[in-house]
């Protein structure tokens, strides 16, 4: 396909919608190192973070966590939202200096303490010094000022495989000697139960009850952080609420945020790439494809024939809208049994139905309030499966029998 000759080049058409941004405004929110203002689903774990480092306005108090969790709990997002409100928290009260090490990139002794002196003074040498000059540079930078340091030590667990937690050790003995106390708060970050790797002399020091451990993700709040993201990213009212539970409820399966601003990512370019400026539950679909745990359509083989021709009215709906209420779906069902010449069940046999497809993660069903009138319903939705490959199938299979 082609358009119209640029300065006697014939351009192609489809490269018009390469910044079209009919849907995008900006990529930043939608990467893995965005910080927000705000974190979401978390208040409970900054609450824990508050109490341990209470008493930081203290100027001889130096205070120490660590953060566990699995990849995507939002461990790191957590230490840069706490440290950054802590540091305006305190104002002139005391001059809190933030440092980010990645262990991971920075895995032995010697790199991790040259980052941080180098955050200390930009204009300290890069080579030529010993772990044990550089540690007493970074001693004489912060001693002689008054600032206070924040150490985050990220995926620390790198760094304690190489160094058996010896510069865990020197960091909290920095202060020895010294009448007056509190340099470095440090806040260690790993998804191991790290803890447990330090010794004995280590981890007295470290204290074991300084530990904020981050559950995975529910998809509520998988919800509201692809909700948080879009609203950060795109134009107003181009993706639906119904897409971004869709979102959260696939991303439930791993708990893990990244896979849920990952699907959000991918379901605008698909979207974009398709011509519209809006985003559809079955962009989000699409790419559950490529992504986690799908549910294989020859589960349905194994239904009974009711239980497909539930499923089938439920496909035929979920195509085109992200859920469907159990009213209408019963509504629905009763409207597939007249096509297959078939006697309804009752309504708590079809309830049976819906109970058993949602043990098999065939759809997902959640109760909330309704949008008009009182009372609460049932919604059903279908986050990891295609509606339409499992409607194709539950046709031939229903002819078949």
């Amino acid at each position: 396909m082609v358009s119209e000759t640029d300065g006697g080049v014939r351009v192609a058409g489809y490269l018009d919608r390469i910044g079209a941004g009919k849907i995008l405004i900006d990529a930043g929110p939608l990467s893995y190192d965005y910080i927000p203002d705000v974190i979401v689903g978390r208040d409970e774990e900054l609450g824990q973070l508050a109490g341990i480092f209470q008493q930081i306005e203290d100027h001889t108090i130096s205070c120490r966590v660590a953060i566990t969790g699995n990849v995507g709990s939002g461990k790191t997002v957590l230490s840069h939202v706490f440290s950054r409100d802590l540091q305006r928290h305190l104002g002139d009260r005391r001059e809190l200096k933030l440092v980010h090490v990645n262990c991971r990139n920075h895995p032995s002794k010697t790199q991790v303490l040259q980052h941080i002196v180098t955050q200390l003074d930009a204009g300290h040498p890069e080579r030529g010094f010993g772990s044990g000059e550089i540690l007493q540079s970074i001693r004489k930078q912060l001693h002689g000022s008054s600032r206070h340091m924040l150490l985050i030590l990220d995926e620390v667990d790198h760094l304690l495989r190489a160094d058996k937690g010896d510069l865990l050790y020197q960091l909290l003995r920095i202060d020895e000697g010294r009448a007056d106390k509190g340099t470095i708060s440090l806040i260690i970050i790993s998804q191991e139960q790290v803890l447990d790797q330090l010794e004995g002399a280590v981890l007295s020091r470290f204290g074991r009850s300084n530990h904020v451990r981050l559950q995975s993700y529910k998809a509520a709040a998988l919800t509201a952080i692809a909700t948080q993201r879009a609203q950060l990213a795109c134009h107003d009212g181009s993706i639906s609420e119904g897409v971004l539970r869709a979102i959260g409820q696939r991303a439930e399966e791993m708990g893990d945020a990244r896979l849920a601003i990952e699907l959000l990512e991918y379901a605008i370019k698909q979207a974009e790439v398709a011509g519209r400026a809006e985003v559809v539950v079955g962009d989000v679909r699409w790419q559950s494809r490529n992504i986690g745990r799908t549910v294989e359509p020859s589960i349905v083989d194994e239904l009974n024939p009711h239980a497909k021709m539930v499923l089938l009215a439920l496909c035929r709906r979920l195509r085109k809208e992200p859920e469907v209420t159990s009213g209408d779906a019963e509504k629905l069902y009763h409207v597939v049994c007249e096509e297959y010449e078939t006697e309804p069940r009752s309504h708590t046999t079809f309830w049976k139905h819906l109970k058993r497809l949602d043990a098999l993660d065939l759809i997902k069903a959640r109760t909330d309030s309704r949008s008009e009138g009182r009372g609460r319903t049932q919604f059903i939705s279908m986050p990891a499966s295609l509606p339409g490959t499992l409607e194709k199938r539950l046709e031939g299979s229903l002819r078949v029998n």
